[in-house]
């Protein structure tokens, strides 16, 4: 089994979970670590559910930006810390979202991003895709290098 299917099983793991624990009604806190200027500083952060507890799968509705998912993790490497970016339409119906733009802060990488994968326009707006429509269950993955992990978090698109 290869290093991706592997990611991808991990991944799909972690959504089910966390959808359990959101289903489960009650607040989660969860540990985050911020890294600053040589100095590190632990976040307690409150999970909320980001949706409505009886939202249910439709074939043939609406997509909305509870239909993109957005997740990060460390790959380990020596050197610049490396971080591996995927971002999935999770939408069944027809229409894809085009025009995926994200908060990203002053993203930037060592490492060189392809701009028709993920490009930052500017401060705290970047663009997936080349704007092009994000089909069903289609993951944009793409690796950056800097020393911390940016936050990236779904800003607008265009839904059909």
């Amino acid at each position: 089994m290869g290093v991706f299917h592997v990611f991808f099983i991990y991944l799909m793991l972690i959504i089910i979970v966390c959808n359990i624990a959101l289903l489960s009604g009650a607040p989660k806190i969860f540990q985050h670590q911020v890294h600053e200027d040589n100095q590190s500083k632990n976040l307690a952060l409150e999970s909320k559910p980001s949706y409505s507890r009886n939202r249910k799968l439709m074939a043939n509705g609406v997509c909305t930006n509870r239909d993109i998912s957005i997740s990060q993790s460390k790959d380990s490497s020596s050197g610049i810390p490396q971080y591996i970016v995927q971002i999935v339409n999770t939408c069944m119906s027809g229409c894809a979202p085009s025009n995926i733009h994200l908060h990203c802060g002053w993203f930037a990488s060592a490492r060189i991003v392809n701009p028709r994968t993920f490009k930052r326009l500017s401060f705290d707006n970047c663009l997936v895709n080349e704007g092009k429509a994000l089909k069903s269950s289609k993951i944009i993955r793409f690796t950056y290098s800097n020393s911390f992990m940016y936050p990236l978090a779904f800003k607008s698109a265009r839904f059909c």
